[in-house]
């Protein structure tokens, strides 16, 4: 078995079943499904899960584990439904809705969260929806969970399963002036400031096949087609799987107006693409699925746009200022400009030689 990290918010997770206060049953759903070397000790015989996040998907792929749309789940069919809630508010009460309306009649929910998390909010979310909770603390974390999700409040449970619904946003900076979103994708609410920087510095002479890596809900590829008229065919990577959905309904209307074809891929782009692009637009991530800084997914990013470009091809990237990502570009480009700073942010040109 490969080596595993320790995960405290799993570990908790899994802390009732270890100390005796809850049996593991035959079947089980997991929403937001983690690899960690606690689950890997108890084995994944008879769950199936979640997971929009591409790197952690394939993780759990490779280990066999079946994912299910987590917008569709089946009704009552689960006998335990293990929950990571995300930091989010919308999309955490959403998903301890569909918790509980995936349960079966007399079986378990259990969520944990790390403290620094928001523990005791989505602790409270649960109890306001079903009424009673049990809790432990343990690893620097909250476990809680309930046996009478049958009781549910159905009013509040129908209407935080919608809480991070798909909906219209209005933006004077984004061409014609809406785009969808939901929210827990990154920037959901609003425009990055990073992203709408990059956007003012791109120049129109951009032609060819053009990649956005990092897309989300596809902010700059949408400054892409409305900038630069030369484009002539669009990738858009994403690892995020509810993000590239928006990204792909935010860009289908511009793009059938401009007659440029798009692409959107579930991807992790950290691992490399397939491909030869003319130029990149980025927004690399620095973090994953926790919150602690991870430059080194801001460097893979570089080193596959390094890979993925023709000869003579530009990156042009934005990233926080104190992001140490010199290094990586001068190791994969011939040519590397800093083209502006503000407001903590920095604009990179760098052609492949």
């Amino acid at each position: 078995m490969p080596a595993v990290h320790r995960d405290p918010a799993l570990d908790a997770l899994l802390y009732p079943f270890d100390a005796g206060l809850l049996r593991w049953p035959e079947r089980c759903l997991f929403l937001r499904a983690r690899e960690g070397a606690a689950l890997h000790a108890r084995g994944w015989r008879g769950v199936v899960g979640t997971q929009p996040f591409k790197p952690e998907a394939e993780r759990l792929q490779r280990l066999g584990l079946e994912l299910l749309d987590e917008d569709a789940l089946p009704a009552a069919a689960f006998p335990l439904v293990l929950v990571l809630p995300p930091r989010q508010r919308e999309e955490a009460r959403a998903l301890l809705a569909r918790a509980c309306a995936a349960v079966a009649p007399g079986g378990t929910v259990v969520a944990a969260v790390a403290n620094d998390e928001g523990a005791k909010s989505r602790e409270a979310d649960l109890k306001q929806l079903v009424g009673a909770v049990s809790t432990a603390s343990k690893y620097h974390c909250r476990v809680f969970w309930t046996t009478a999700a049958a009781t549910a409040d159905a009013a509040l449970q129908a209407h935080w399963a919608q809480a991070d619904a798909p909906r219209t946003q209005s933006s004077a900076e984004v061409p014609g002036g809406s785009f969808r979103t939901r929210p827990g994708v990154f920037a959901w609410d609003r425009v990055d400031a990073a992203s709408a920087m990059l956007a003012a510095a791109l120049p129109a002479e951009l032609s060819g096949r053009i990649a956005d890596f990092g897309a989300g809900w596809g902010y700059l590829s949408l400054q892409v087609l409305a900038r630069c008229p030369k484009v002539a065919a669009l990738d858009l990577f994403e690892a995020d799987v509810r993000a590239l959905a928006l990204a792909e309904a935010n860009l289908a209307g511009p793009a059938q107006d401009r007659g440029v074809p798009v692409r959107c891929h579930w991807h992790d782009v950290a691992a490399g693409v397939e491909g030869r692009f003319d130029a990149i637009v980025c927004n690399p991530p620095f973090h994953a699925l926790g919150r602690g800084e991870r430059p080194d997914l801001g460097r893979a990013f570089i080193a596959a746009a390094a890979r993925a470009l023709r000869p003579g091809g530009q990156l042009w990237l934005v990233a926080n200022r104190h992001l140490p990502y010199e290094e990586a570009l001068g190791a994969g480009f011939g040519q590397v400009d800093a083209v502006a700073q503000q407001g903590g942010f920095k604009i990179v040109r760098a052609v492949k030689a």
